[in-house]
């Protein structure tokens, strides 16, 4: 099957420029200048008219929870409808976290997770493992992880009893990932301090929604995030931090990097467009809003902004936890503690960060690059997956930079029954994508099925 992608301007990290793009089955054959493949007389099965569009490599959202329990129920999107929905909004991988319980094993879990996704995925994804509990035979099995394709290990310096791990295990497991190449990724919040500020809160009466965030302040996401850099510092082991929301995490990353530590963050779409005020909406409508680490004041905002810029945050992904109002963020009626931790996303990623652009916040090739490029490069996909070049993944986007959307419940395609950008109004949308050069979505509709397959990973390759 031989595709042709012509007339659109095909986008990197390293810039942009009018070209042609040749499909051959499920890898791109070439990349050249406009018309030379017609030229050429070369005949396509498809012909693709990208007049006007972006042509830009699919985008990969490192950071999703499907099917993830929490808090005696789970996540509202399977991996079918987790990633078709990532599809609709121009994402061809996901990196989904399995989650090991207490006293669980690594691999047992890792089985779980391939037993969930795979044959239900409609396009690629792999695994990081969630590490909570660290011992002698969790230590041995994350090599084990490694020759499965499992490259990155989470941990928690939050939620204590449930995923919480003590300096001295973080300690531990950063040596060894220090030892084998892998790397640490780290929720950072002082879960100590947050769930006596929680205990503190509910004796008072103070149980609305906005408790969450008020209880959770950016100091401790701050102080975790310095300890979690002296740990990585003591052990020589790479570190990422996960969703990174405050301003004072940015800058102990910031400064960890300009020393020269292998340090490296994500933030989220939540925490450059929304805030504690929609966690403070009236009655129980900021349930839709908590999320850990909770949205912060405004503020930190622009920090934020200027951290994707300086390349001080090097990726963008989603947190993507969906569970719906009706039923599941209920639990937490009356006591914000038992609010299910999550927001939806995954759809909307490429399109919030699309703006940036629009706003002049961010460069066509820094979206391109935290979307997707640096993500692959992190997650040792690349250059399978990541950029648009002979011999990668035909996993492509094609933009229209002008259309306009509005974002809602009522048009998304994930299976959650709240929109956390209810009325957003939009410039650019996905026209059509391809997941290892098959059409999965066009203007006609969704045509993807399950062909996504799982990704074995590479180590970190990316020194950025």
């Amino acid at each position: 099957m031989r595709t042709l992608i012509k007339g659109g301007t095909v986008l990197s990290a390293s810039g942009a420029s009018p070209a042609d793009v040749l499909v051959e089955d499920e890898k791109i054959a070439a990349v050249a200048a406009p018309g030379v493949f017609s030229a050429a007389g070369m005949a396509a099965d498809e012909v693709l008219d990208a007049a006007g569009k972006y042509v830009l490599p699919g985008g990969i959202d490192a950071h999703t929870h499907m099917e993830m329990p929490f808090g005696g129920t789970f996540s509202a999107d399977t991996f079918a409808t987790g990633t078709a929905a990532a599809a609709w909004g121009g994402t061809t991988t996901i990196i989904d976290f399995a989650v090991q319980p207490k006293g669980g094993s690594l691999l047992s879990t890792l089985d779980a997770w391939h037993g969930k996704a795979d044959g239900n995925c409609a396009v690629d994804y792999g695994f990081h493992m969630i590490v909570s509990d660290v011992n002698d035979t969790t230590l041995k099995e994350m090599e084990t992880c490694l020759d499965r394709g499992v490259s990155s290990f989470k941990m928690f310096m939050a939620y204590p009893g449930v995923f919480y791990s003590t300096d001295g295990e973080i300690l531990r497991a950063m040596r060894k990932a220090n030892d084998t190449g892998a790397t640490i990724m780290m929720h950072a919040e002082n879960g100590i301090a947050i769930d006596e500020l929680v205990a503190q809160a509910l004796a008072s009466g103070r149980t609305e929604p906005v408790q969450h965030g008020l209880t959770r302040p950016s100091a401790l996401e701050g102080e975790a995030t310095s300890r979690a850099i002296t740990l990585a510092r003591v052990t020589g082991a790479p570190l990422y931090i996960v969703h990174l929301s405050a301003a004072e995490a940015l800058a102990a990353v910031a400064q960890a990097r300009d020393e020269g530590q292998n340090v490296f963050a994500e933030t989220c779409p939540q925490y450059l467009y929304l805030s504690i005020e929609d966690l403070a909406r009236p009655g129980f409508e900021g349930a839709k809003y908590v999320a850990s680490p909770p949205l912060r004041e405004k503020k930190h905002q622009a920090d934020l902004w200027r951290g994707l810029r300086t390349n001080d945050l090097s990726v963008v992904s989603t947190d993507h936890c969906p569970f719906c109002f009706k039923e599941q963020k209920e639990l937490g009626a009356g006591d914000f503690s038992k609010i299910p931790n999550g927001m939806p996303g995954v759809e909307h990623r490429m399109d919030l960060l699309h703006q940036g652009v629009v706003a002049g916040k961010l460069s066509l090739a820094r979206w391109v690059e935290a979307c997707s490029t640096t993500p692959a490069r992190m997650f040792g996909l690349y250059p399978r997956k990541g950029v648009i070049a002979p011999g990668s993944d035909a996993d492509i986007v094609i933009y229209d930079p002008s259309a306009r959307q509005t974002l809602s419940a009522e048009t998304h395609h994930m299976a959650v029954d709240y929109s956390a950008y209810e009325g957003f109004e939009i410039t650019g949308k996905v026209e059509t994508v391809l997941s290892r050069g098959k059409v999965v979505v066009s203007p006609s509709g969704f045509s993807g099925g399950s062909g996504g397959r799982f990704l074995s990973r590479d180590l970190c390759q990316y020194l950025g």
